[in-house]
Order: structure tokens, then C-alpha cells, then sequence
């Protein structure tokens, strides 16, 4: 059982590696910190500490360095959220609300974010199964080629360039759009893909090379819009920190890279205090990043359907600040989103 003053000594460890990556010891803890003990009582709160596995040595020196389980202990019982400052949140305010549409706002959270945390950011989009298409538009660009564009009802914009080699007849063209909208709108996203299949048998047989071609665009833009997807910005951070991961850098590289493996982890972390989860080095062992820490919260899309965004880094990481700036930018992102 850790005594009280043992967990005030691994709080000013944890901070201390954190801010400078040099291991700690008893001695500079007494000269940085008012404890009012001696450095030898410190030594043997830090030998409590080391019995429990959470502080260790990485070498032979006097220092002490937290462990994984050290990690866990203090983000459970030790850090506390600590509110942005005016400036912060007039930043997020400010930089994400110039968003114009969907993917744009997610483009900048990821972006803010990652430059709040100076971590890896990542932010899942909304899923997607239950949203419904608002519009569809159909842009001639020449005779022979037009941009297909679909519009859901979270925000979410999709376009395609079509070819088309039979040529385009821009007054069929307008009939087209406007029987796609008529049957189309208002659709999940499952029943639109279904109804575009079928959609070419329903017009004259002199007509069906173009709706085939818009048709199957449009379903390309369907299915992506369905599937689940994640942003990323920051990965030249994991350069900044290289020295925290043993070996390379490269296995984690090779993991962010894997969005079905991110978003598995994202999928099973459950919000923990103050609408947080945080899963550290060895938890994340199985998704091959069994080096590094993932923060992560909910946010509300649109039309209420959930989505998760976060960070994720080295274990030696600013727990308090990052996991304030993660909730913070997750509750911004539900208010902006909720009023468009």
C-alpha cells in the first residue's frame, strides 16, 4: 500500500521525467520540491514506490523513471484537469469555426489538436450507418466529363470526376438530377445504394450509358461515405520523440498507419474521468503499441451519432494537459456540429 507522501512522490516524478527525460532522483526532488523530509526518507518512499513496480531504474544511476503501471496510477488518481487558458480556447473557437462543411472541420481538429498536444491527433468521422442523403448534384465540366456530388445529412461531402465517353446532354442531364434527388433523398445510406443498382432499368435503353456511369459513381460515393474513416495529422511529432520509444520509432509508424487497427482500439476505450479514456504502453500491446499512450473522447455528430477523436504518443506524455485539450476540443466540435 502506497502511503500518501508515496503518491506525492511519484506525482513530482512523473512530472519532473516528463518535463525534462532525465531519470529522478531523491535528491533533486528535495531540492525542487517542499516536502520537508529529508532526501533519505524520499529514498525510501521511492523504494516503496520501485516494491510496487512504479518507478524504476532504466540503468545504474540514482534515478528513478515511472513504469507503465506508474503512468496508470497517476492518470487514475493523480492528474488533474487543468482548464485551457482564455487564449486556448479562443484559438479553438476561432480556427475551427472558419470550417465550411464537415471535412473540413475535422481537417482543422486534427490539425489544432495535434499543435495543442504537439502528438500524433487522430479523429474518427461520424458513423456514417444511419445518415441520410440530402442532396445530390450533377456538374457538367465539358461535353464529356461531370462531377458527381453527394451530400449527406451529417455534413459529409463526397465528389467525383465521371468521364463520359457517350458524351453529355446537359437537358437529360437536369431530368436526371432531379429524378435522382426525387428518389433519393431522405435515404439511408444502405436503401440509396440499393435504389442506384436498379436505377438504369427504370430509363430508356438510349439513356442508360449515362445514368449507368452516374449511377455507379454515385455508388462508389455511397460506400465510401458508409465505411468508417479516420484523420490523422502530427505523425512528425513521433520524430520529436523518437528517443522515448526503445529501438524505433517504425512498429508504431507501421501501426498508425493501420486505420482498421486504430479504429478497433478507438472501439473498445471507455470514457473514464471527465469523459476520457486513456490506455497506456502495455495496454495497447495487442494493436502493436505497446510503447505508446492514446487519449481519446467521444463527440456528437449532426445528427447525434457518436465518433471518438484523440492523441496518441509516447508514454512520457503531458497526461493533464493533453487530456484537457482532448475533452475540450471534443466538447467544441459537438456544439459546432450541432448547430449546422
Amino acid at each position: 500500500m502506497v502511503s500518501d507522501r508515496g503518491l506525492e512522490v511519484l506525482r513530482v516524478i512523473v512530472q519532473d521525467y516528463v518535463a525534462s527525460r532525465e531519470p529522478v532522483g531523491s535528491k533533486s526532488i528535495v531540492e525542487r520540491h517542499s516536502f520537508g523530509v529529508s532526501a533519505a526518507t524520499i529514498r525510501s518512499d521511492m523504494a516503496q514506490l520501485e516494491e510496487e513496480d512504479l518507478i524504476t531504474a532504466p540503468h545504474t544511476s540514482s534515478g528513478r523513471v515511472p513504469t507503465d503501471k506508474g503512468y496508470r496510477l497517476f492518470v487514475n488518481q493523480l492528474a488533474d484537469l487543468r482548464p485551457l487558458s482564455a487564449a486556448q480556447r479562443h484559438a479553438i473557437e476561432a480556427f475551427l469555426g472558419e470550417s465550411t462543411d464537415l471535412d473540413d472541420v475535422l481537417a482543422r481538429t486534427v490539425r489544432l489538436l495535434s499543435q495543442l498536444t504537439h502528438q500524433v491527433a487522430l479523429v474518427q468521422y461520424p458513423t456514417l450507418g444511419r445518415s441520410r442523403i440530402r442532396h445530390v448534384e450533377l456538374v457538367p465540366l465539358n461535353q464529356v466529363r461531370l462531377m458527381t456530388v453527394l451530400i449527406t445529412d451529417t455534413g459529409r461531402v463526397e465528389q467525383r470526376m465521371v468521364d463520359v465517353p457517350m458524351g453529355i446532354d446537359e437537358e437529360f442531364l437536369g431530368e436526371l438530377r432531379t429524378r435522382i434527388n426525387g428518389e433519393l433523398a431522405g435515404l439511408v445510406l444502405k436503401d440509396a445504394a440499393e435504389q442506384l443498382e436498379a436505377l438504369a432499368e427504370s430509363f430508356e435503353p438510349h439513356r442508360r450509358p449515362l445514368v449507368e456511369v452516374v449511377a455507379s459513381s454515385l455508388g462508389e460515393q455511397v460506400i465510401a461515405s458508409r465505411h468508417d474513416k479516420l484523420l490523422m495529422a502530427g505523425t512528425a511529432n513521433l520524430a520529436r520523440t523518437e528517443d522515448d520509444f526503445s529501438g524505433s520509432i517504425y512498429p508504431v509508424l507501421e501501426a498508425i498507419e493501420e486505420q482498421v487497427t486504430l479504429l478497433r482500439l478507438f472501439s473498445e476505450m471507455e470514457q473514464e474521468m471527465g469523459g476520457i479514456a486513456v490506455r497506456i504502453g502495455r495496454e495497447n500491446e495487442s494493436f502493436g503499441l505497446g510503447e505508446a499512450s492514446v487519449l481519446s473522447s467521444g463527440y456528437a455528430g449532426a445528427s447525434g451519432e457518436l465518433a471518438r477523436l484523440g492523441v496518441l504518443g509516447p508514454t512520457r506524455m503531458d497526461y493533464s494537459s493533453n487530456m484537457t485539450a482532448v475533452r475540450a476540443v471534443a466538447r467544441y466540435l459537438s456544439r459546432l456540429l450541432s448547430e449546422n
